[in-house]
């Protein structure tokens, strides 16, 4: 099975419980410590990348972030998908390419830009594409921003879930999504559902397993309980 495959099968036939888990490498070196821990692949965020590089969340530049992802790739030996925020303007031919030139096995995209929610039936339009570029090579997971850009009713979540998975989807994450919710939106989306968790406190990955969701990933969560650990060790060195 090539890795792409092998990371599809990883969703499937989950028991309640026994979420995937995905921790999120910003750089090579966490990378290797991740897959050395022994997870099953991986996910890089965004915003931890972004901080790797001494960049804000958003503003790397398309080059420098497939670059990160094609380093954090060839440290580590499990699949790696990668959060590529809004696909950087490209077209989904040549975002597809530089996912697969980077060997990524996955991608990561927002139905959002610049805090605004994208038209979900344009957005999803666009995943279709996106997705008979790639055929079965990446694994599309369709971010659903609705609650984190202020519209709290699960409907509206579920309602642009239908479209992106629809469109050919692999995968729906609902980010900033109440624990208290996920039993309905599991119950109104189809196939595997990606919940972010925090790095530390809230539910645990099997509360939120229990709850309705297949994945769980940590955005910047990781890196920045990192650097805090980082922070508190600088300050003990100048003291």
């Amino acid at each position: 099975m090539s890795k792409a495959e092998v990371f599809r099968a990883l969703h499937h036939h989950r028991a309640p419980g026994d979420p995937l888990v995905l921790p999120g490498p910003w750089d090579a070196a966490s990378a290797r410590v991740f897959a050395e821990a022994g997870f099953p692949a991986l996910a890089t965020p965004s915003a931890g990348v972004a901080a790797s590089l001494g960049y804000e969340d958003g503003q790397v530049p398309a080059d420098e972030m497939f670059a990160a992802v094609a380093r954090i790739v060839r440290a580590v030996d499990v699949p790696v998908t990668a959060d590529v925020e809004g696909g950087y303007g490209l077209a989904p031919k040549e975002l597809v390419e530089r996912l697969l030139e980077a060997g990524a096995v996955g991608c990561n995209l927002e139905d959002s830009e610049g805090g605004v929610l994208k038209e979900p039936r344009a957005h999803a339009a666009w995943l279709a594409e996106v997705r008979e570029a790639a055929g079965d090579r990446l694994f599309v997971n369709a971010r659903v921003d609705t609650f984190i850009r202020g519209v709290a009713d699960p409907d509206r979540a579920v309602e642009r879930a239908a479209l992106y998975v629809a469109a050919g989807a692999d995968c729906v994450y609902p980010i900033g999504a109440p624990p208290d919710v996920l039993p309905l939106l599991r119950a109104g989306i189809q196939g595997p559902l990606n919940v972010g968790a925090p790095a530390e406190g809230g539910p645990s990955p099997a509360e939120l397993g229990a709850l309705g969701a297949t994945r769980i990933t940590f955005g910047p969560g990781l890196q920045r309980w990192a650097a805090r650990a980082l922070r508190e060790i600088a300050d003990r060195l100048v003291r």
